[in-house]
């Protein structure tokens, strides 16, 4: 029994151990074949995930040619040039970039995916469902968008952004859009090339270039090929152009610049881009027909005036009709900009010294507000945009007067306009007594160790004190009071006077400078006294000192483009030193021996200060030329007002006299007197 017990038991155990490996191969079978089928699945989903993520990247490498191998091409509509030629123009059309895709799911042979690219309109996004062939994409046009159909084109609508306007104080048009003719040529029209010589005449272009023009492949008998913008304005050229049979004009909108050249040292010009500003401005909207800011507030406000403009991508059919829009960005037209300019006075200072070479600058001494800005001679913006003749070009580039140099820009010797300074100083430093006789010689000099140099003075004023000496403008009484001062104070107080830093100013301003922070020797000091020495004056600089005794000793920071915030540049001297000074000044004009007097009126209470600043090579020279200077303010007016002038070459013309005389009609226009 135990014998049979024990057979029974070793079988049953055998056959356990049977059982449990036929089990084990069972699962192990199971296990491969799951493996293998999740290894295909897994495979074949990362091949298709890969092949989506490879398709893509060639669109942002604009290899179309590697696109169309790795789509399944059996059941496509197009052939591969067609393909290429498809995906071309709709890719490079919107300008698509950063392409990314996320396959969000998978069943079969299809994947589920979000697209998000960069495009000329801003993002795109879009879910988009694709097929697999063979690990091949099955394509048609709903893969580049959704509601994209062979029959269908996508469309790129743009809409140019209005640049803003430049106004004057009183809303007038500085700077704005306009009307001119495109001059242009209908092929059939025209009686062949025979024509081509006179109108190239007349539009200073080459008959070269226009058969170049007209040589362009869309060009059909019917079309219209631009060559040149031109104004309106000129009738003659016009009616030229108009007696040759296929000569047409259309008219366009242009920048226009109403007053010319009355403004244009102060607007600049805008003209059309460059390779250079492409390259510079990369992603920032510009492309090959824009205009940028070239020069004045045209150039330093370019972001505001400038605008954006619209770009719309849609997709149409057949019909041209609207079927979806994939993205848009509305145009933003550009930001006006109001200057503080009162065009008027702007204009009458223009045409007063049109025929000098001078510069002006009118302000509001409470404010700082700039009233008028002025470059004379000067150039016209508007042949800026339309584009020169070339002998107008030339002439301009060649005139000696130099009208496209911005003088109120520069900077110049300031002359006897430095004596105010001067006292100013000494008073404020306790350095200088206003009642001291400085006796005046004609000609002086400190001692003999100054050799053969004098300084010299035709206006000698007795007794020589402060006030005398600021009226009748005499030169030795401020070379003596120089020295009397010292380097020391007169450099602290150019310092104080924020000379020699640089101009807060919405157009970049020539710094104004003295000669080192230290004066060599006692002739450049004493010479510095009466604005000889080795200074340099900006006129925006010196109508903002002046305006300070007309403002309670507060110099306020100039500002010619409008704003609610004013600023106090300067405060350096005290009320009593502005007090003395401009009582000095007032009598400039007041008195008939002042050398202001010829603009002096009895309505308004006047001050100023002249000034003739001397440039040659040696105290010797007589071939030198002189520069005048004048500074009028009005006093307790209900009209403030500073305008600085500066006047090239008045030597033989009067001097600082002549700039007084011309200064007095734009003045008493402004003043209503």
């Amino acid at each position: 029994m135990r014998s049979q017990h024990s057979y029974s038991y070793s079988s049953i155990n055998t056959k356990k151990k049977f059982d449990m490996k036929y089990i084990i191969i069972a699962i192990i079978a199971i296990v491969v074949v799951v493996g293998v089928v999740l290894f295909f699945f897994v495979f074949n989903s990362d091949k298709k995930e890969s092949t989506l993520n490879e398709f893509y990247s060639y669109i942002e490498q604009q290899d179309y040619e590697s696109m169309y191998a790795l789509i399944d091409d059996s059941n496509i509509e197009y052939n591969e040039e067609e393909f290429i030629t498809r995906n071309t123009n709709i890719y490079k059309g919107i300008e698509a970039s950063n392409i990314e895709i996320e396959v969000t799911d998978e069943e079969n042979d299809t994947l589920t995916y979000t697209v998000t690219m960069d495009s000329i309109a801003g993002t795109i996004t879009f879910e988009n469902t694709t097929t697999f062939k063979n690990n091949k994409i099955v394509w048609n046009d709903s893969f580049i968008f959704p509601e994209l159909t062979s029959n269908d084109k996508v469309r790129i609508i743009e809409t140019d952004a209005s640049r803003g306007t430049i106004y004057d104080r009183n809303n007038i048009a500085l700077a704005t859009q306009g009307d001119a003719y495109s001059v242009g040529l209908v092929p059939g029209k025209l009686n062949g090339e025979d024509d081509y010589e006179e109108i190239a005449e007349l539009l200073d272009l080459t008959v070269e270039s226009i058969q170049s023009t007209m040589s362009a492949s869309w060009i059909t008998d019917d079309s219209f090929v631009p060559l040149k913008t031109i104004s309106k304005n000129d009738e003659n050229l016009v009616n030229d152009l108009l007696l040759i049979d296929g000569v047409k004009l259309s008219t366009v909108t242009i920048r226009t610049y109403p007053y010319g050249e009355i403004t244009s040292h102060l607007t600049g010009y805008i003209q059309k881009v460059t390779a250079d500003d492409l390259e510079n401005h990369e992603g920032e909207g510009y492309d090959e027909n824009s205009y940028i800011g070239r020069s004045g507030i045209e150039a330093t406000y370019e972001d505001q005036l400038r605008g954006k403009n619209g770009v719309e991508i849609r997709i149409v059919d057949e019909n041209n009709s609207l079927v979806s829009t994939i993205a848009k960005i509305d145009v933003q037209d550009g930001e006006d900009v109001v200057l503080t300019i009162d065009i008027e006075l702007q204009q009458d200072l223009y045409e007063t010294f049109e025929d000098d070479e001078s510069a002006s600058v009118a302000l509001d001494p409470t404010t700082g507000e700039v009233l008028a800005l002025v470059s004379t001679p000067s150039y016209d913006s508007n042949d800026f945009v339309l584009g020169f003749i070339t002998e107008e070009r030339n002439e301009l580039n060649n005139d000696e007067a130099e009208p496209l140099t911005n003088r109120f820009k520069a900077t110049y010797v300031p002359g006897l306009t430095m004596k105010t300074i001067t006292a100013s100083i000494g008073l404020e430093t306790g350095t200088l007594d206003p009642d001291e006789d400085l006796t005046t010689e004609s000609s002086w000099q400190k001692d003999s160790s100054w050799g053969s140099y004098y300084v010299t003075t035709d206006h000698a004023a007795s007794p020589n004190t402060l006030y005398n000496a600021l009226v009748k403008s005499d030169n030795v009484y401020f070379a003596k009071a120089a020295l009397q001062i010292g380097a020391d104070n007169l450099i602290a107080g150019y310092e104080s006077l924020k000379i020699g830093e640089e101009i807060p100013f919405e157009l970049a301003l020539n710094t104004s400078q003295y000669t080192s922070d230290t004066f060599e020797d006692d002739i450049q000091i004493a010479d510095s006294g009466y604005g000889q020495g080795e200074i340099l004056m900006n006129p925006v600089q010196v109508a903002s000192i002046y305006s300070l005794y007309v403002n309670d000793g507060q110099m306020m920071t100039p500002h010619v483009v409008s704003t609610t915030e004013q600023s106090v540049w300067a405060e350096p001297f005290s009320t009593d030193t502005v007090d003395t000074v401009l009582e000095a000044l007032t009598s400039v004009v007041s008195d008939s021996n002042g050398t202001g007097h010829s603009i002096y009126s009895s309505s308004v209470t006047l001050a100023g200060k002249t000034g003739t600043g001397e440039i040659k090579a040696s105290q010797d020279d007589t071939s030198g030329t002189e520069i005048g200077w004048f500074t009028v303010m009005s006093v307790d007016s209900d009209t403030p007002i500073v305008i600085t002038t500066m006047v090239e070459d008045v030597k033989d013309r009067g001097g600082s006299s002549y700039v007084v005389s011309q200064l007095k009609e734009p003045l008493y226009n402004y003043l209503g007197i």
